[in-house]
């Protein structure tokens, strides 16, 4: 007999396992195999007090049994799930009138270009709001150190909606033939009601290949150039992370230990070697490459990656990689529109004819006509930056900051972010400082301000300051978002304000930053950590001080 083994949705994790091992040393004393895909599963055994509303069941045998039987005599249990196993019915609390399920099924998919913040506050976004209608979900989010709470394939199989909140290219292969709909996760997050009634409206059959569905078409190209630029930076940002925060510790050993080879028994060159060497001279290829990728899937990832490191040995930085990438893209997807081949030759385009031709065609261009004007603008701007007076500093300094304050994550926070890790690749460190300066000032800025003035906050208000005072300290700008939530208007004016002061005062005392995230974490390593102390706090003080005026008093 094959068996498939499922817990009724009261059964914990640990106890789901102790079941799952008790049963299969039982099935191995006996005829009985227990499989790990329900579609090829002869009979379904549900432990627990109730049968799951599951559609993947429908046409299945199926026996329930309670967790005490299970424990005391396992083997007697597999015995009577093959002999007594009934035709496996819907349970009639999740059956409506019309003979359909009121229950539904939803699996949803998360992701962020940092993977951090919106990935894991869209995600609890989702499932609240799923719970409190009474369906079954489950939430992947798909974070910077892979898929969380991978979604399996019999939960795909009893899906109603694939629900995805993504702002970068992620695969979605596993979803093929399910209704999809796809939406941003800033407004899964914000307005997860109104994103879930669309989506029922307009979720359509996911065909595979793209990970594009189809009720996004429309919009693709007003947010296809974003998609693309923040599908690179996400995959960047790890290089940048790692190469910062490797060159910043040689130069802990000295200003110029890094270049004698006798020191330290080499440790500040080896580690100069690895953070800049191969990190940084790898991060603008990367960055070109997953742009590509974003636009014409794989066969779009060797060309972006070889025009990417083109554009950084010609000096051309993150100009030549965002040019690299989408030249690589949109003319590997133009070739692959335009070679037509018969079905025998199918499968050389995307490890062959592609590479090779779009290969080709940007690297000559970028080579001959993009990288040599594209060098002198990027010195031209590095040059400026590295020798702007003060003045010029700070009108630099409080764009960066009012911009990264303006969203909170947004397309204008991720422009101002996009810019200061990209100036890392040409050894311009100052605008990365200014921006997780201000970055750092909304959250703390709301924790304050529920500190100063305690009486104009609810109780779950004052809680909510206190995660976000936390979240602020890791460069966690999303933090302040349930205060933008209640009152926009306020929390966004007071901290624009605030974090232009932050982003202002680092650059007027050039303090420099070589790690585009971590927060207080990196604070050691920028060039002068207690006046970058005082910046973020004289920037946080700024924005709850006029937070905590302005905000009228609420009602509990």
């Amino acid at each position: 007999m094959k068996l498939f083994l499922t817990p009724s949705s009261h059964v914990g994790k640990a106890k789901a396992y102790l079941l799952s091992e008790v049963l299969h040393n039982a099935a191995q004393k006996t005829n009985v195999l227990l499989l790990e895909n329900v579609a090829e599963a002869e009979v379904i055994l549900v432990v627990g007090s109730s049968l799951p509303n599951n559609t993947a069941f429908v046409g299945k045998k199926v026996y329930l049994v309670s967790e005490e039987t299970v424990m005391n005599n396992p083997e007697a249990t597999l015995a009577n799930a093959q002999a007594n196993a009934v035709d496996y019915v819907m349970p009639e609390s999740a059956v409506g009138f019309d003979g359909v399920s009121n229950v539904k099924n939803i699996v949803a998919v998360t992701a962020c270009p940092t993977g951090v913040a919106h990935t894991f506050m869209s995600a609890e976004a989702i499932e609240a709001y799923a719970k409190k209608q009474g369906w079954n979900v489950k939430v992947e989010t798909r974070g910077q150190v892979g898929a969380g709470n991978e979604i399996t394939p019999e939960e795909v199989a009893a899906a109603d909606l694939v629900f995805v909140a993504a702002d970068i290219d992620v695969p979605l292969d596993k979803f093929k033939g399910k209704p999809m709909y796809r939406t941003s996760t800033g407004l899964a997050l914000k307005k997860t009601a109104q994103e879930f009634d669309k989506a029922f409206k307009e979720a359509k059959v996911f065909e595979g290949g793209s990970s594009k569905s189809s009720n996004v078409e429309e919009k693709a190209e007003k947010k296809g150039i974003y998609k693309h630029l923040m599908t690179g930076v996400s995959h960047m940002l790890p290089l940048v992370v790692a190469g910062g925060l490797l060159i910043a510790i040689s130069f802990m050993f000295g200003i110029e230990a890094f270049k004698d080879e006798t020191l330290f028994h080499g440790l500040p060159k080896a580690l100069m070697d690895i953070g800049g060497g191969a990190a940084f001279h790898l991060m603008i290829a990367v960055f070109a490459g997953y742009v590509a990728f974003s636009i014409a899937d794989r066969p779009g990832l060797a060309v972006g990656l070889i025009g990417g490191m083109l554009a950084t040995t010609a000096g051309a930085g993150i100009l030549g990689g965002i040019v690299a990438g989408f030249l690589a893209g949109y003319v590997v997807k133009g070739l692959n529109a335009a070679i037509k081949l018969p079905a025998s030759l199918t499968s050389l385009k995307p490890i062959l004819i592609l590479p090779l031709l779009g290969s080709l065609i940007v690297g000559l261009a970028m080579i001959y006509v993009i990288n040599p004007p594209v060098s002198q603008v990027m010195n031209a701007l590095s040059e400026w930056l590295k020798s702007m007076g003060e003045v010029n500093a700070i009108v630099l300094g409080t764009l960066i900051g009012a911009m990264m304050c303006i969203d909170m994550g947004g397309p204008v926070n991720k422009a101002a972010y996009t810019f200061s890790v990209g100036m890392i690749a040409s050894q311009v460190y100052t605008p990365m400082a200014a921006a997780m300066a201000a970055g750092m000032v909304p959250p703390i800025g709301m924790a304050i301000a529920t500190w100063i003035a305690r009486n104009k906050f609810t109780a779950n208000q004052r809680d909510a300051g206190k995660a976000s005072f936390v979240l602020g300290l890791c460069f966690i700008s999303e933090g302040a978002l349930p205060f933008v939530a209640a009152d926009p208007l306020r929390v966004i004016v007071s901290s624009v304000i605030g974090g232009a002061t932050a982003g202002a005062i680092s650059m007027a005392s050039d303090i420099t930053l070589q790690a585009p995230h971590g927060g207080l974490f990196v604070i050691p390593f920028v060039s002068e950590p207690l006046r970058y102390l005082a910046a973020i706090a004289a920037g946080a003080l700024v924005t709850g001080v006029i937070y905590a005026v302005i905000k009228p008093k609420a009602t509990e």
